[in-house]
């Protein structure tokens, strides 16, 4: 059974269709890209799978379970866990402080146990402290915990975007564009940082321009174009396909060289 079952999905904004009857499905534990020339729809599928748009058609399901029209925290809540395109951080805050921020969304902590600071309370903090701190290393940001999040580069805030929506413990990763702006040798680094967190047992669903990043992390890529799904295949597949080239990349050379 698929982690994620996208049947029919159609999505319209006054009287044009920016998701028009999409099928595709998401397997456990693989890296799936979701390609497209801009304005072909796939942040609007994020917002769909995600609750933020309400569908006009379709269902989605989530690990067979129909989650169209849930509200976003309890898609999240079941494991459906995004980042965006612009970076998401409280830029006043450490890096430490993000993380124990994004931990404490899922924490399960009462009211009043915390008001009383029980030892039940405490030991959750210790524990979201632990974790937090693992995720930071995990990501390479271990370094980087007393600095205040709006002094990184852009690389580093990136990354901490993709490790505080680790701190929700996501079944599936929805990654917006995840190495937009990044130079090639973060950008190297990121796909490698990825695959490991694949190898965690972690399956991820990611929006990319960058097409060397995308030929070089996903095990199969579905094509968008004004809103519907032109091309599915591995990435060798997507290279050639004719349809993929003239609608999406223009010429052949650029998907090898891009």
């Amino acid at each position: 059974m698929p982690l994620l079952d996208i049947r029919g999905l159609s999505k319209n904004f006054g009287g044009i269709w920016a998701v028009s009857n999409l099928d595709f499905e998401v397997h456990p534990g693989e890296i799936l890209g979701l390609i497209g020339p801009n304005g072909a729809g796939k942040t609007t599928v994020f917002n769909l799978i995600t609750g933020v748009f309400p569908s006009n058609r379709g269902k989605i399901l989530f690990k067979g379970e129909d989650i169209t029209g849930d509200k976003p925290f309890v898609i999240a809540s079941k494991g459906v866990v995004r980042t965006f395109q612009l970076t998401t951080v409280l830029e006043s805050r450490t890096v430490l402080e993000n993380m124990l921020i994004s931990f404490h969304l899922k924490a399960r902590s009462g009211f009043w146990a915390t008001i009383f600071n029980s030892q039940a309370t405490n030991a959750s903090e210790r524990a979201i402290l632990r974790e937090s701190l693992e995720v930071l290393d995990f990501m390479g940001l271990s370094h980087l915990r007393d600095e205040v999040a709006i002094n990184l580069p852009h690389g580093y805030q990136r990354l901490l975007g993709i490790a505080m929506a680790l701190g929700a413990h996501p079944q599936l990763l929805l990654l917006d564009e995840p190495v937009t702006g990044m130079n090639p040798e973060e950008t190297l680094k990121t796909m490698d940082l990825l695959n490991r967190i694949r190898e965690r047992g972690m399956t991820i669903l990611l929006v990319e321009h960058d097409m060397r990043a995308v030929m070089g992390l996903c095990d199969r890529i579905v094509v968008l174009n004004f809103g519907k799904k032109i091309a599915e295949g591995s990435a060798d597949e997507i290279r050639e396909n004719r349809d993929v080239i003239e609608a999406y990349l223009g010429v052949k050379r650029n998907v090898a060289e891009h």
